[in-house]
């Protein structure tokens, strides 16, 4: 049920013109953002679109880790200081939408209520199956218990180094294991009485009184409550009661350096529904469903409908009053219902809403049509629009370059299957571990299954969910879908012939096990809720395999062209032809004609314009190819490494030269001198993005087993690279090739910039984005931006816009943003000026026809007879022979001849030219006093 179906039943969703994405942290709160609300509104926004700002751990610099969904963070502001930020927003006429979190918490530490009493209580907690645990395990040591992985060492040399302590919270009269000081493990009630112990009269007969709480069911946790008050009360009224508790809590706690004086502290623990150990233990025992891999973020169960209304008050409170127009659902495939889920949220809400949700396609997956949702949140149109930047006719050269440096030969698609096999192994071993052991309890349910075992069953399915095309399927008990059978079927075929493979009929059973075909008919035999159940987990299960194993493994080891290398995006397809960018755009439109449109977020691992400019690579292989060949020589050479095998690994070492290129500051281009301040900076801003590739690559180095020799080679191979402290043979060669991939690139960005602005969708900026998104990495794309900069700019460029002489003048001081902060305000405006053309007008591709055809890019949008056409260029560097558009024509549409056109960029009017195929523009006259163009009818 996308956005017209929508309409059809009389729900018209507010959908925003424009969005703009802030980031809050302690460093940018309420206040902040409700000061920002004229430069906004100037810019041409309609809406701000807000990181999570519900209650995080303490020192979040995301907000995802939400530990209570219905309070505010108070790092952030107050609720007043949301209620001036809100009203501000409004003052100046832009609505808010927000980015919600329902997949997972933030647990550790001491903040999560529902976490902490799920540890205390075990599963009698009344928030223990919020969480998505799995309480009984086939491990002995797990059952019943939750792991608490969250130890820097073996739990035994943590406990006898005094890092885990007992203390007493005398304002909660409570008991609890502290791990670290930070990490709150509560002892449950009913081993109080070990504690307080005998010798004293008044908390022997507390204590006796804790050992009494099973005579209380089903209200034991409230009678232990009561209890907790009358040892709060004791201590704070008798001091020698505290001195007692305190006595009793340091004899548990032992003494560091005497090993036997913690084997009371021990016994105590080993009685709680949690078991703290070392944080590796978690990848073959975890007993709970993670956000990937994160053991600090805990998956919810959303798909129950109490969970839902306790989660979704605050967001729907909002939403109700008017001060949220819309929500994006971060990461919807981890939910176990996502469609469901998505209906939920609309039956709930008070009025109509605009809802996009995070949600990655593969190339040739589309967003459920029957989910009620405005689409997804772009990272698909990121990856298309900056395809049409790469030459296809490079992809060869660059095969062959990239395996001459650095001896990587295997390809891509290899690769994920290798790096998923490893998460499953690895990192996410024992959620695998646990479906195995789901799908043989089902096996042995009927006797024309049981002897499958766990083991073959678990070989079966690594197989399987290494070879799924998609990030999970959707089967929910109902029909599966065509889409989810051939995906399946896809995978299944795949592994079939994998060597590791086991026997063929073990894939016929889970065959229809993950299609619940198991169950399609009556009397199969198998438990209907059984075999559901665990199709759907699998799919919660496949999605973070493919998410570890591509983005955040295959994607760093694979580094052919790094720009590809992006969320959503697929390195091993090398550009986008023009044509199946203007089918994507007439699809979006037809479909989803307001998914929102992205090319940075917090989550791109490189900025919109880092991407721009290697996109120029692929246009010249060979100079690319003598340029790493020559700088590997002199700086290999500069350190004394005359074989030139020394750490970096030549992989690594073509990475940093494309970081290099890509992210390096516009300060620092077609400069004199190098300010050696900037340049260390800048250096620190690679290294951490460097030493994070290595260890996500998992090759050479890990996030678990960090190997410092191998990281500080790198880091000193880095260093030497811009050294300025002594003539250095790189830089010099380096830099000038730098500012030319620069400049190109900076056209590069204007035609994504105006492309992003004018197709079908609703074009989201992120924050500072608006000049040049030189970032790499998180957490460097989450750097504070300059809005005293951007506010200045702003007033420079107010009056420009249809200036030939100035627009051009931009150009030339292209360094400081502010000709793509032009762009940006301009076609802002008139999305403003024309909402329902660019909301709900139609897209036509135009035809490009000359001697420069492939490197120009155009289309038009119309509604009810106007019309606005949009011209960029496209693998600009062949552009620089000076030769200009030549004969190269741009077609208009059909009715554009008698009208009159002007250029909104540099106010000229355009002149029509008649074709054969009918009116057309010369390419010149519109991309040759500014790069790119849109063309308005003015009449």
């Amino acid at each position: 049920m996308n956005e017209q179906d929508l309409a059809a039943n009389g729900e018209t969703p507010p959908t925003p013109r424009a969005t703009y994405r802030l980031q809050f942290s302690s460093g940018f709160g309420f206040r902040d953002a409700a000061a920002l609300a004229p430069y906004l509104a100037g810019l041409g926004v309609s809406h701000v679109y807000a990181s999570p700002y519900m209650k995080a751990r303490p020192g979040s610099s995301h907000g995802y880790d939400i530990v209570d969904h219905n309070a505010l963070n108070a790092e952030l502001g107050s609720p007043e200081d949301l209620a001036a930020m809100v009203a501000a927003f409004k003052a100046n006429g832009l609505g808010q939408i927000v980015d919600f979190v329902p997949n997972h918490m933030g647990v550790g530490g001491a903040d999560n209520a529902w976490w902490l009493d799920t540890l205390e209580w075990g599963p009698d907690s009344p928030f223990a199956g919020y969480f998505d645990i799995d309480w009984d395990s086939d491990r002995a040591h797990l059952k019943g218990k939750l792991l608490i992985p969250f130890l820097g060492d073996q739990y035994g040399a943590v406990l006898e180094a005094g890092d885990l302590a007992l203390r007493f919270d005398p304002e909660g009269g409570d008991f609890a294991v502290w791990a670290y000081g930070t990490h709150k493990l509560p002892i449950c009630p009913l081993h109080y009485q070990t504690i307080l112990g005998q010798d004293h009269p008044a908390l022997e007969r507390l204590g006796d009184a804790f050992a009494g709480l099973p005579n209380y069911r089903p209200h034991v946790i409230r009678r232990a409550g009561d209890l907790k008050a009358d040892l709060a009360r004791l201590v704070a009224g008798e001091p020698e009661v505290g001195e007692a508790v305190d006595a009793a809590v340091a004899a548990l706690n032992g003494t560091p350096g005497d090993p036997a004086s913690f084997g009371g502290l021990h016994d105590l623990i080993q009685q709680q529904h949690w078991r703290a150990a070392f944080f590796g233990v978690a990848a073959d025992d975890i007993n709970y469903r993670r956000f990937f891999n994160i053991n600090e973020l805990a998956g919810l169960r959303m798909e129950q409908p109490e969970l839902f209304d306790l989660t979704h008050r605050f967001v729907l409170e909002k939403i109700a009053d008017g001060t949220l127009d819309g929500l994006r659902i971060d990461h919807i495939d981890g939910l176990l219902d996502p469609k469901g889920y998505c209906i939920r949220l609309r039956e709930a809400a008070a009025r109509p809403f605009y809802l996009v949700v995070e949600k990655i396609l593969a190339r040739h997956e589309h967003l459920r049509d029957d989910w009620p949702i405005e689409g997804t949140t772009g990272y698909e149109f990121a990856n298309l629009v900056g395809g049409l930047f790469v030459d296809p006719a490079s992809e060869g050269a660059f095969d062959r370059l990239y395996s001459g440096f650095t001896g990587a030969t295997r390809a891509f698609e290899d690769i994920v299957r290798d790096c998923k096999i490893r998460i499953m192994t690895t990192e996410m071993a024992s959620e695998l571990n646990v479906l195995a052991r789901d799908a043989g309890r089902i096996a042995r349910s009927n006797w024309k299954s049981c002897d499958f075992t766990n083991n073959i069953l678990h070989m079966g399915l690594k197989e399987i969910v290494a070879r799924f095309p998609v990030y999970r399927t959707y089967i929910d008990g109902s029909t599966p879908d065509e889409a989810d059978r051939r995906d399946i079927d896809w995978a299944i075929t795949q592994a079939r012939r994998s060597e590791d493979a086991p026997d063929g009929t073990v894939f016929d059973f889970l065959h229809a096990l993950l299609t619940t075909d198991l169950v399609a008919e009556p009397r199969s035999g198998y438990s209907r809720q059984a075999v559901v159940h665990f199709a759907m987990k699998v799919q919660q299960y496949s999605g973070p395999v493919m998410a570890k194993g591509l983005e955040d493994t295959a994607f760093y080891r694979y580094n052919r062209l790094v720009s590809l290398n992006e969320v959503g995006g697929h390195p091993e397809h090398f550009g986008t032809a023009v044509a199946a960018f203007h089918r994507a755009n007439q699809d979006r439109g037809a479909r989803w004609p307001h998914a929102m449109l992205s090319t940075s977020t917090h989550d791109t691992k490189r900025g919109e314009d880092t991407r721009a400019r290697l996109h120029v690579l692929s246009e010249m292989p060979e100079e690319w190819e003598r340029h790493i060949q020559s700088w590997s020589r002199v700086v290999r050479a500069r350190r004394g490494e005359v074989e030139g095998t020394a750490p970096p690994d030549h992989n690594d070492e073509y990475l940093l030269y494309q970081l290099l290129l890509g992210a390096w500051p516009v300060e620092l281009t077609e400069v004199d001198n190098l300010d050696a301040k900037a340049v260390a900076d800048f250096a620190t801003r690679v290294e951490g993005a460097m030493i994070k590739s290595v260890r996500e690559a998992k090759v050479h180095s890990s996030w678990t087993a960090p190997n410092q020799d191998y990281e500080e080679a790198l880091v000193s191979f880095l260093r030497d690279c811009l050294d300025t402290t002594r003539t250095n043979p790189f830089l010099d060669s380096f830099r000038p090739f730098q500012a030319r991939i620069a400049r190109l690139g900076m056209i590069n960005s204007l035609s994504q910039t105006l492309a992003k602005l004018t197709v079908p969708g609703m074009p989201d900026l992120y924050q500072g984005s608006e000049l040049w998104e030189l970032s790499l990495v998180d957490p460097d794309n989450r750097r504070p931006v300059d809005y005293e900069l951007r506010r200045r700019l702003v007033a420079d460029v107010e009056a420009m816009a249809g200036d030939a002489d100035a627009m051009g003048g931009l150009v030339e001081r292209w360094k400081d943003g502010a000709v793509k902060l032009a762009v940006t305000r301009i076609v802002l405006a008139l999305r403003r000026e024309k909402p329902a053309l660019f909301a709900e007008g139609g897209y036509e591709a135009l035809e490009v026809s000359g001697a420069r055809a492939e490197h120009a890019c155009a289309f038009a949008r119309d509604h009810d007879g106007d019309h606005v056409v949009v011209a960029f260029p496209r693998l600009v560097a062949a552009l620089e022979d000076g030769e200009g558009w030549g004969d190269t024509t741009i077609s208009l549409p059909e009715d554009a001849a008698g009208r009159r056109w002007r250029n909104a960029f540099t106010g000229r009017a355009v002149d029509v030219i008649a074709q054969d195929g009918g009116p057309a523009v010369r390419a010149e006259a519109i991309l040759s006093a500014f790069p790119v163009a849109l063309l308005v009818a003015d009449d």
